[in-house]
């Protein structure tokens, strides 16, 4: 309907796009996003938009019913479509409530006192990790300032030199005669361990092998112990390293980690409407609700998952806490991180499967139920329906084949209005955590594995091996995936020869769709853009530094003869970078650094034009001390939203070194 008749049809779609865009520069300054009636009405709008939008498609932009591939191929893209909107709609019904806890923390802090400081197992799941991996953990669970605690490490690889450490740190070592249910099966041998001893637990605290504790993890979480039904606390997983895409894209300073949105945004809104899911490291468990379900049921492969739904089947909640309590290593190699998210696919499919699926008879109430259908929607339809908007544009450059008969005019008005809705809702509502080309790309290089896995999931639940997500290892060089870049690399030459030719060639035979091609070669476009980071993306740069400090900070460089005072720009926990002063290349002499028992051996690698790159070189002791100042204090690292100027700052800088 063109509501703007004076104007024509593309300047009344352009005045649509303009109330959007007006009304989306002032509502900030009106709505505050933790008030769950605003972020109902700007959800609600959503929803609408995408209802309007779909309508449209299903009504207007569908080819004529017929045994034609025009026919086929445009149904098949709208039921894609459809179902991913679908999903849409119910993120944004689950995204129209958030609940923050930490006033609930602060009011029931030490809710025992009077009746024993509660006991507290550590478990700490190993199977392939390296100790420089492990010993942070270790050593960060060891600080926790609770003090009726027991760290116990688990190590399904059975290693001596572990079990060796463990004695020299004065924590509990476990290890079984098998494998069996992988990280589930070792967790539950040891609950049946501890089940024998004298005392036993009062709570569980899980942690993967790579996720150390913030000093306060315990304190905090069993604050929300207050109430008896809760079964289960979960609390964010945050990483001191950039994830592949934003290492590989050199964002890591201006761009988030594909989880954050899920852990600082998703989660406080599942936990509004009683649904929050444990994520297996960082969450704490009640240990008689543990006891009462049986341990970590085996039937998925995403053990954490099920727990959740389990102890909800049981009667108790499952509750999370956005609280910044631990930090740890997000996968390092594209390889791993798309293994890592194609496991928690396949074992999402196993659990809709399973006995608590949604539509099986059990105890769940229907939010729990729901609760897993909008996972299910994600993994099944989003990844899929990513790989489809790459595919069908290029069915009409080389088939000749309309998959959306639609004007310029009304895509504006329908889906620019809805998308641009939606761009502005789930940035202002998440502080800008989202950037549409970059979540594409990160949707899109794991689309091909998370699909196959889905469908894995879905028609064979059983029989999958547990995929470990390998931590560590030699990041030093340059690392080029072809096997994971040749689709796409493929897939964005055949989209600029399908471009240029249906542009430039006279000669070139497609249907005449009108003005409904502008449609297709904005597509084509924006696909070309997408693509082309997703190539750049499959390309891993040397990973060399850890963990830098946050600050600067005045330190004192002594040597035989002479003294220095300094300032440290980036510490790791081998090297440090100084400026102030000019130190000669091999000098030799301690560093002063605070928090850091005794003085620090060190040795200068290299003067640099105001100070100097310098070598440390700590005992044991300032090697746990470093692991404490690292990863146990302080807020969440890394990024927590975009950072535009910087953005576009790091993509130019990153492009300029691919064409060195």
């Amino acid at each position: 309907m063109q509501f703007f008749p004076h104007l024509g049809e593309l300047g009344s779609s352009a005045v649509h796009l303009a109330l959007i865009a007006g009304i989306t520069a002032i509502l900030p300054s009106f709505v505050d996003r933790n008030n769950n009636t605003h972020r109902a009405i700007l959800y609600s709008i959503a929803g609408l938009l995408a209802l309007r939008y779909i309508w449209w498609r299903a009504t207007d932009t569908l080819a004529p019913p017929g045994l034609t591939l025009d026919f086929v191929a445009s149904t098949l893209l709208f039921t894609l479509e459809l179902l991913a909107l679908v999903g849409s709609i119910s993120a944004f019904v689950i995204m129209s409530r958030i609940r923050h806890r930490s006033d609930e923390v602060d009011e029931n802090i030490h809710w025992w006192w009077g009746q024993g400081e509660p006991r507290v197992a550590i478990l700490i799941a190993t199977y392939n990790e390296e100790l420089d991996v492990l010993e942070r953990t270790i050593v960060g669970a060891k600080s926790l300032r609770h003090l009726n605690k027991e760290v116990i490490v688990l190590d399904d690889s059975r290693r001596d030199w572990l079990r060796d450490y463990c004695a020299e740190q004065g924590v509990r070592y476990m290890r079984r005669p098998d494998n069996k249910g992988a990280k589930a099966g070792n967790i539950n041998h040891a609950l049946d361990r501890l089940a024998e001893d004298p005392v036993q637990p009062d709570f569980v605290a899980v942690l993967d092998a790579d996720f150390v504790p913030h000093r306060g993890f315990l304190s905090r979480t069993l604050a929300l112990f207050h109430d008896p039904k809760v079964g289960l606390v979960q609390t964010p997983q945050h990483f001191f390293n950039p994830d592949p895409i934003q290492h590989n894209l050199g964002l890591v300073r201006s761009y988030p980690d594909e989880q954050r949105f899920f852990f600082d945004y998703l989660q406080p809104s599942r936990d509004a409407w009683g649904i929050a899911i444990c994520c297996g490291t960082s969450s704490i468990c009640r240990w008689t609700a543990l006891r009462e379900i049986g341990g970590f049921s085996t039937e998925s492969v995403t053990e954490d998952f099920m727990v959740s739904m389990v102890l909800q089947n049981h009667g108790y909640k499952t509750v999370y806490l956005d609280e910044a309590l631990t930090e740890g290593l997000a996968p390092e190699g594209l390889k791993e991180y798309i293994t890592q998210r194609a496991r928690w696919c396949l074992g999402l499919m196993q659990i809709v499967r399973s006995s608590l699926g949604p539509f099986r008879r059990n105890k769940l109430s229907w939010r729990h139920r729901w609760s897993t259908i909008d996972s299910f929607l994600y993994w099944s339809t989003s990844f899929l329906f990513r790989i489809s908007a790459i595919v069908f544009p290029l069915m009409y450059w080389f088939f000749n084949t309309i998959v959306v008969d639609a004007q310029l005019t009304d895509v504006i008005t329908y889906f620019g209005c809805y998308w641009l809705w939606v761009v502005f809702t789930m940035n202002f509502l998440s502080g800008g955590i989202l950037l549409p080309v970059l979540h594409d790309v990160s949707q899109l290089i794991g689309s091909i594995h998370i699909s196959r896995a889905a469908m894995a999931g879905i028609f064979k639940p059983k029989g999958h091996k547990f995929s470990v997500t390998a931590k560590g290892g030699d990041r030093s060089r340059i690392v080029v995936q072809w096997e994971l870049m040749a689709p796409f690399l493929v897939a964005f030459v055949l989209t600029l020869l399908g471009l240029t030719l249906g542009i430039f060639s006279d000669s070139f035979a497609y249907n005449d769709a009108g003005d409904g091609k502008w449609v297709i070669v904005f597509w084509s476009i924006y696909n070309l853009i997408v693509l082309g980071v997703t190539c750049l993306a499959c390309i891993e740069l040397p990973r060399v530094e850890v963990h830098v400090a946050d600050k600067p900070e005045r330190v004192t460089f002594r040597t035989e003869g002479a003294e220095w005072s300094l300032w440290i720009t980036s510490l790791t926990m081998d090297t440090v970078r100084l400026r102030g002063a000019v130190v000669p290349e091999g000098a030799r002499g301690t560093l002063e650094i605070e928090g850091v028992p005794g003085e620090v051996s060190a040795y200068v690698i290299a003067p640099t034009g105001d100070g100097a790159r310098v070598q440390l070189l700590p005992d044991e002791a300032q090697r746990e001390a470093f692991f404490l100042r690292f990863y146990t204090e302080g807020n969440a690292p890394g990024v927590g939203n975009v950072r535009g100027a910087a953005l576009l700052g790091d993509l130019i800088e990153r492009f300029a070194i691919t064409s060195r």
